[in-house]
């Protein structure tokens, strides 16, 4: 099992580029299920998750390629971008098998895309990281709306529609991947769907993005309202992702806790607005520096300062293990509100053994700072948390030791090759993941 070993005390300094957005990748690939033709998408991340969801494609009869990164077409001098292919012409089984999607929510977002196009879906009950109850009884509400019946049994859900018909949906509470969802099901339904109290992430935008150069019509997209019109067939396109907003505000925390001057290039700052109001609040230096480069600077000391995490635009609960982090080194009490998940706070005992003044009562979390942290061998619980314990390891004194580092592997990609090059002091022991690109496009180990 990989490990990662931590030395801090060095800034981190230079530039990195972020990867394409893992939220945004994994329902923009099961919107390939919803046409027969090829979907082609640029700035894929190599992750776990994405290879997860490319085997459960395949695993229902899709052709799906990874192809090495090429060069803008237009000849300019960004980055170049790797790419998937995925071809759902034949979809011999629509089934979504827990062996394949254990370790990933986002195995029910092929529920509202199968019964869209084959008028049948059976998914396995989503797995991924325990932060908390994430129940997809929204999406099971909104399809049966659209005359999906469902039957929940054996640890599978079942649907199925001869086709699906347009409704008025209101979600009960807002969610990412009920919206995604919901959203998919009805570009192919009968008729005029609106979707109401829908989530506004970047991520849901992309989606509507894809869908629309695939021909669906669609309204409101960024907004809390969809308004879409189905449509008999939807045909192939090429997209390209957006970028992970999440990994572009863990290396700005990262250069923030380490007193660092650090660029983070390839990002969208208009979608990094809460995270980078909140580190000026924290004393940081943070500039726009190009339409998609954010620099930061350390400040000589650092302010408390309180969050909450939110829905988009507000504070993502995907940044708070991170800005916890960055809190035990401010001067004074700042309070941690966690209004998404109610487990997300898996990430403080590991914290407190390293040294933090961390108190958890409810939903929120204390922190106490600036607190001087030291090296211990500490466990990875979920996606984020790792995150957080990687950014306490940048400033504590010594060696810490991090396992069950696959968590990271979820959803960022060569993190620890990224903070290398800009000065960290951290290596991975154990079995090498990802693979490596082969010269044919194929990946290996």
């Amino acid at each position: 099992m990989d490990k990662f070993i931590i030395r801090g005390g060095n800034p981190l300094t230079g530039t990195v580029r972020v990867s394409g957005a893992k939220n945004s990748a994994l329902p923009l690939m099961a919107a390939a299920i919803l046409t027969e033709e090829e979907i082609a998408l640029e700035n894929i991340p190599h992750v776990r998750d994405i290879a997860t969801e490319r085997r459960l494609l395949a695993s229902m009869g899709a052709v799906v390629e990874l192809h090495e990164p090429v060069a803008p077409e237009d000849g300019s001098s960004t980055a170049p971008l790797s790419h998937t292919t995925i071809c759902c012409r034949s979809l011999s089984e629509p089934v979504a098998r827990y062996e394949i999607v254990k370790t990933m929510r986002a195995s029910s977002l092929v529920l509202g895309p199968l019964v869209a196009r084959t008028g049948l879906a059976r998914v396995a009950m989503p797995g991924g990281c325990a932060i908390g109850g994430r129940p997809i009884d929204l999406h099971l509400k909104g399809l049966e709306k659209m005359g999906a019946s469902i039957v929940q049994q054996h640890g599978y859900i079942e649907a199925r529609a001869p086709r699906l018909r347009g409704a008025h949906i209101v979600f009960d509470r807002i969610t990412v991947t009920g919206t995604e969802d919901l959203l998919m099901a009805a570009a192919l339904a009968e008729g005029e769907s609106v979707l109401e109290n829908c989530a506004r992430e970047p991520e849901v935008a992309d989606l509507a993005g894809l869908l629309t150069a695939m021909g669906a019509r669609i309204e409101g997209a960024g907004t809390s309202t969809l308004r879409v019109h189905g449509v008999r067939s939807l045909h192939g396109a090429r997209y390209c992702i957006n970028p992970d907003r999440i990994e572009a505000g863990t290396f700005l925390m990262a250069g923030a806790i380490t007193g660092g001057d650090l660029t983070v290039a390839g990002c969208n700052p208009d979608h990094l607005g809460a995270v980078i109001a909140k580190l000026r609040e924290a004393g940081v230096r943070v500039d726009v520096v190009a339409a998609d480069a954010v620099r930061v600077r350390g400040a000589d000391k650092l302010a408390a300062a309180d969050i909450s995490t939110e829905e988009y635009p507000g504070f993502p609960t995907d940044m708070q293990a991170q800005y916890m982090a960055l809190a035990t080194q401010a001067e004074g009490v700042s309070l941690v509100r966690e209004n998404i998940f109610e487990n997300r706070f898996m990430h403080v005992q590991e914290l407190v053994r390293m040294g933090a003044s961390i108190k958890v009562d409810g939903n929120t979390a204390t922190v106490r700072g600036p607190a001087r942290l030291s090296s211990a061998a500490v466990m990875c619980s979920d996606l984020r948390a790792s995150a957080s314990l990687v950014l306490a390891a940048l400033v504590a004194d010594g060696e810490t030791v991090l396992d069950r580092v696959y968590h990271m592997d979820r959803g960022y990609e060569r993190f620890e090759e990224k903070l290398r090059g800009a000065g960290a002091q951290i290596q991975r022991m154990g079995d090498v993941f990802p693979p490596r690109f082969g010269p044919s496009g194929a990946t290996h180990a």
